[in-house]
């Protein structure tokens, strides 16, 4: 009896480590979210320890474990047609209302999902949901495109594979089988579809070959830059579910087929320091001191070392790529760019990542309207519905489809 309440004791003191994270009293629902982080940490040690005894890569485990726990139901509707389909030997999953719309020609968003480009799918329920509630309530065509991930290939290609399906549907011919109206399309992404999302558009505005217009983006938390890891978002929500920094910057280092023995000194920003003059001329362009306003700022100072790691920058030179950190993208490119929705999150490392990217395409004469959760976290928009219900993430994804619907 006294080895099972000992053996009791210490499973619940081991739960309440596990689970319990302090976290700000202004994040929705704590407990919920502290359930749910230790959820994916757990999932998390699983691919860890899976890869480290040879079963499989780690993000491969991790993205079979996150799948099987939001898989998808076999679900019907008489108002959705759902197709799976390929676009330009891209797989793309396309939603379509099948009540009538208010004129000859539809609406149409083409979505590109998140996960670290190397999770997640428009086949997962939580992104049909998204996919789903966006056209039902918007009453357009929703297009999901299912680039492939890390760690089968690295950048740039999920980001061809997204700008080569989104070209595809763009041709005049392709409109026309859906009855799309040219004028009427946005391209949209959350996290690292964020990221991609906002390079398509960048890649869009300087392709003389295309001719149909994207009328707007809207970004969702993105991810756009890997200079600077100590921006004050970074600092000050290092630890915060559902995203730490040293999380993200792994999932920078498997993009960019980089080793995580850099992760360290990305930490301390060593891969952008003064001393090296091509990353020198590319921070200029976040300097975050002008760009962020000062309720973010708080008392956080840069971190701009005057030596650093030039051998990261030699391994991995595509931190410095600008297709893959859009907010760094010369002033030319942003200036051409469509009307812009940016979400973001208070509780979340990338929070300042939207803001500067905002600021920015303001100060090119581009119409902003930036939406910001004080009690928001990072991937919120996807917990919307039972059984990872927030209230934050059904006011996200409903201020998100009010601003597509009123503006697209």
């Amino acid at each position: 009896m006294r080895a099972l309440s000992a053996l009791v004791t210490a499973l619940a003191a081991f739960s309440a480590y596990y689970v319990y994270t302090p976290l700000p009293s202004t994040v929705s629902e704590p407990w919920k979210l502290m359930l749910l982080d230790a959820t994916f940490r757990c999932a998390q040690d699983l691919s860890n320890l899976a890869h480290f005894v040879g079963l499989g890569h780690h993000l491969r485990v991790l993205n079979f474990v996150s799948g099987y726990f939001d898989k998808l139901e076999a679900l019907s509707s008489r108002d959705m047609k759902v197709t799976d389909t390929v676009f330009n030997g891209v797989e793309v999953r396309v939603f379509e209302p099948t009540r009538e719309f208010a004129g000859n020609l539809k609406r149409s968003i083409v979505y590109i999902h998140g996960g670290g480009w190397a999770l997640g799918s428009a086949r997962m329920r939580s992104y049909d949901s998204l996919c789903r509630k966006v056209a039902e309530d918007v009453n357009a065509v929703v297009v999901a495109i299912e680039y492939r991930l890390v760690p089968d290939v690295h950048f740039p290609v999920p980001l061809n594979d997204a700008l080569a399906a989104t070209k595809y549907f763009l041709r005049p011919e392709v409109l026309a089988k859906y009855l799309i109206d040219p004028d009427r399309i946005a391209v949209s992404g959350d996290s690292a579809g964020g990221n991609l999302a906002a390079a398509v558009c960048q890649q869009l505005t300087e392709d003389s070959n295309v001719t149909t217009k994207v009328k707007l983006q809207a970004l969702i938390y993105p991810v756009l830059q890997a200079l600077d890891f100590n921006t004050p978002s970074y600092q000050q929500n290092m630890d915060m579910p559902i995203l730490s920094r040293f999380v993200m910057i792994k999932f920078w280092l498997d993009y960019l087929n980089g080793s995580h023995k850099f992760a360290h000194s990305m930490l301390v920003n060593n891969h952008t320091s003064l001393d090296l003059s091509q990353a020198v001329s590319l921070r200029e362009r976040l300097n975050w001191d002008s760009l962020l306003p000062s309720s973010f700022k708080k008392n956080y100072k840069p971190l701009l070392p005057s030596i650093g790691s030039p051998n990261i920058i030699q391994e991995v030179p595509a931190l410095l790529d600008i297709r893959a950190s859009p907010l760094v993208a010369h002033k030319k490119t942003i200036e051409l760019l469509p009307k812009t929705y940016m979400l973001t999150c208070e509780h979340d490392v990338l929070r300042d990542d939207g803001t500067m990217y905002a600021r920015r395409l303001e100060d090119a004469g581009v119409d902003v309207t930036h939406d910001h959760y004080e009690d928001g976290f990072h991937g919120c928009m996807l917990f919307a519905t039972w059984p990872t219900y927030f209230s934050v993430g059904a006011r996200t994804r409903d201020g998100y489809i009010k601003w597509l619907d009123e503006n697209l």
